[in-house]
């Protein structure tokens, strides 16, 4: 079956007016043995609709709280969230984790069928997104197969087909390549870029890798050392389609990976100086 019965892509996003996420103000404070520790701290941001949005930083910065506050995993100490709600009744977000996060007692297909079967959707409907999302991330011939009889890659094959089958209005990533060789990893670049391409859904992905994040993004966000904030957001400039390798063989991608790294490498020695601070 063809793509286009499933999803039609939106236009490019960018327009102003076009916001899929409001934030504003946003801080969120733990409590710790030690006291209050402010993970995030007044952060604003908008996001728009159908963007590729890569978040980089340095370790503790507040990367994955801001992800499990859009969530509602957790909840922010002060600040505003505006998300534009889907009129379709489709889910509002799914979020894709770097650890491994399939059922080990379902098999492929009934943890890609997982979150369609619990909105109860027909049979009909749930199988066809199921093999047309099993057959892009080439897991078809393994739909009777349990997590442990796969590989690392696929497994987290398993979970891109999950969170597309499901049709989320937002994919929320963190990390979901970062245990992976170096092989598998640029694959599945690969393989998700094709996907989004497709539906060009709305993605927060979280990544160490300002190579991943230049491959992979529309925009991209340097986080400071904690309390985490927005130090500059950046459009990368490279268009679509993109072939990973190919991308990354021109002399202008190594230009720009640069300069996201002098943006980064300030935050991240900062947060080598603070975490030795505090274990002194």
């Amino acid at each position: 079956m063809a793509a286009s019965t499933l999803a039609e892509p939106p236009p490019r996003a960018g327009a102003a007016d076009d916001v899929k996420i409001r934030i504003r103000g946003l801080t969120k404070v733990f409590e710790s043995k030690r006291g209050p520790f402010t993970a995030l701290d007044t952060l604003n941001l908008d996001i728009p609709t159908g963007c590729f949005f890569m978040i980089v930083g340095p370790s503790g910065c507040g990367k994955t709280t801001l992800l499990r506050i859009l969530a509602g995993l957790e909840t922010q100490s002060t600040g505003t969230i505006e998300i534009s709600q889907p009129a379709d009744g489709r889910p509002s977000n799914s979020m894709i984790f770097q650890g491994d996060s399939l059922f080990p007692w379902m098999t492929v297909w009934d943890n890609a069928a997982y979150g369609l079967t619990m909105r109860r959707l027909p049979k009909a409907q749930i199988k066809e997104r199921v093999s047309f999302y099993l057959n892009r991330t080439g897991l078809s011939r393994f739909h009777d197969h349990y997590p442990h009889q796969l590989s690392g890659g696929m497994r987290q094959r398993v979970s891109i087909a999950r969170a597309f089958a499901n049709d989320p209005d937002i994919l929320l990533m963190d990390e979901p390549f970062s245990a992976l060789d170096e092989q598998n990893k640029v694959m599945l670049q690969e393989e998700l870029l094709k996907i989004w391409e497709e539906t060009r859904k709305t993605v927060l992905f979280i990544t160490h890798s300002v190579d991943e994040a230049v491959t992979l993004g529309d925009r991209i966000m340097v986080m400071t050392a904690h309390p985490g904030r927005e130090k500059a957001t950046l459009d990368v400039p490279f268009e679509r389609p993109r072939q990973v390798l190919e991308l990354r063989a021109r002399p202008a991608y190594g230009e720009f990976v640069f300069n996201i790294w002098t943006y980064l490498r300030e935050e991240v020695q900062r947060a080598r100086a603070l975490d030795e601070g505090s274990s002194s």
